[in-house]
């Protein structure tokens, strides 16, 4: 049978004057239709009355010329919890001169597009760094002793290194002078940066939609860090003003973001929760088995509950993911559902259910340095969860520190800096955590993530650190998974290309 089913491949004259009209009627004239940044709230509201009504996207434009978002917004995202309406209007914020403490805790959002100041290819020797508002006195000139000396270890070692790579890799016939010197250069800050710590300045630009922009605030207004909960407050703030830079100069400027500014109070209940998980870990937690961790370390659970409990708890303690899900799976369905009622005990109707409910297929438990971290961090597609900075899994020493004869000046600036960090009180001692040092991380995925980050990490214009790590990754899901690991196309770590960025 033909298109034209009985009538042998002709369309009936009415059917096809229907047809017509069909078209014409569902059919604009222009079907993409390109829209101007907004102000935030008033994108939310025109794409939220866009979507309930049957005008097109310019008369809800105008619509929302002549109305009020802000009492759209309170009614049906603050009261009513229509959360996805935040989802609709995005905002564009920039962070000068933060720590990189700071720098990484505001990255730590699974929705979040933004960039950081790359220690690969800028000079921090000269930069300075942040004294946290928790020191003070005595303490605050201890910490910048130590800080002074990490800082000019960084300079010295960086000089070392980039001339011992000018020995070993000679620029080729076919390198610009200026291009070799700049990889060369990179190279060597990848060994300095290792001196680099947590209080070195940094930027951030970030762009994200309201709602995250909302949960970002409460959340850090809840910091165990000063420096982020003044800087919760001073995003609640800007968004309340007008912004600060504009594009068009002349046009007239609105707040940011006036309603979520109203509501962005501190997210009491994460805080709530992890000090009931540490106080009942204290209790309850049986003696640690010990041993020397594994750099990394890959479980697939089978027990749900159990996994949840393990990440629960994973936190709150320094003990490996793998000890905590072995535990968890020995107890008892009413031991595992006390902890997850403690841990949801004090949730509201705005709170969300805490990340540790939520998971990936593979757990990847990491014992790696903090600058690999800060890297991997960025990955979206993941749960990950980290354990308090303390210093006391060591601290990572580059070959080519030695290559360089720089490992005195290397090794004394990381042992005052530990030294000086066992003597302060926390959270303030975090900041002086070098990026050398090594802490313990989970990060939860599924297979296509551990995919990615193994053959993107791998790659041999990355850092050798966390190439190294990439690399372990693939090795161990070969041992768990070894009909999905062959997919992996990762590279190994002795293939290398030192003079390629």
């Amino acid at each position: 049978m033909g298109v034209g089913g009985q009538n042998g491949g002709r369309v009936d004259a009415l059917d096809s004057d229907v047809h017509s009209r069909y078209h014409n009627v569902l059919t604009p004239t222009k079907r993409v239709i390109t829209v101007a940044p907004m102000p935030p709230e008033k994108s939310a509201y025109a794409l939220a009355r866009y979507s309930r009504s049957p005008d097109s996207i310019r008369d809800s434009i105008e619509w929302v010329r002549t109305h009020d978002s802000q009492k759209f917004l309170e009614s049906f995202y603050f009261q009513y919890g229509h959360a996805s309406i935040a989802d609709l209007g995005h905002s564009v914020l920039c962070f000068e001169g933060i720590s990189e403490l700071a720098a990484t805790e505001i990255e730590e959002e699974s929705l979040w597009d933004g960039q950081a100041k790359s220690s690969r290819y800028q000079d921090f020797s000269r930069s300075g760094f942040i004294t946290p508002p928790e020191l003070s006195g005595d303490h605050a000139e201890r910490f910048r002793w130590a800080g002074e000396r990490l800082l000019k270890a960084y300079g010295e070692v960086n000089q070392l290194a980039f001339a011992c790579l000018c020995e070993q890799l000679p620029r080729p016939d076919d390198m610009k002078p200026d291009t070799y010197r700049r990889n060369i250069a990179a190279r060597a800050f990848d060994v300095a940066r290792y001196l680099l710590f947590w209080a070195v300045p940094t930027n951030v630009g970030q762009v994200t939609s309201i709602r995250t922009l909302e949960k970002q605030i409460r959340r850090l207004k809840a910091s165990e860090y000063a420096e982020l909960r003044e800087l919760g407050e001073e995003m609640a703030r800007a968004c309340a003003a007008e912004p600060d830079c504009r594009w068009d100069r002349n046009s007239a400027a609105e707040p940011l973001a006036p309603t979520l500014a109203r509501h962005a109070d501190p997210d009491q209940h994460a805080v709530r929760s992890r000090e009931d998980l540490r106080l009942w870990a204290e209790q309850n937690l049986p003696a640690t088995a010990g041993g020397a961790p594994e750099r990394v370390d890959l479980v697939r659970p089978t027990n749900i509950p159990a996994d949840i409990v393990a990440t629960l708890l994973y936190p709150v303690t320094d003990r490996p993911f793998r000890e905590l899900y072995g535990l968890a799976c020995e107890w008892s369905s009413g031991r595992r559902a006390e902890v997850m009622d403690l841990a949801l005990g004090s949730r509201t109707r705005r709170d969300e259910i805490l990340a540790g409910f939520r998971g990936g297929l593979y757990v990847y438990d990491f014992v790696i340095d903090v600058g690999a971290y800060r890297d991997l961090h960025r990955h979206r597609r993941c749960q990950k969860f980290r354990q308090a900075y303390s210093g006391n899994l060591g601290h990572d020493v580059p070959k080519l520190v030695t290559d360089a004869r720089a490992t005195e000046i290397y090794q004394s600036a990381m042992d005052a800096a530990f030294e000086t960090m066992r003597a302060l009180p926390p959270p303030g001692a975090h900041y002086l955590l070098p990026f050398g040092a090594r802490s313990r991380f989970l990060f939860k995925m599924d297979f296509a993530e551990a995919e990615y980050i193994s053959q993107l990490r791998s790659g041999v214009k990355g850092h050798f650190s966390y190439r190294e790590i990439a690399w372990e990754m693939k090795c161990k899901m070969e041992q768990v998974e070894p009909e999905l690991a062959r997919l992996i196309r990762a590279t190994p770590p002795w293939i290398e290309d030192p003079l390629r960025r």
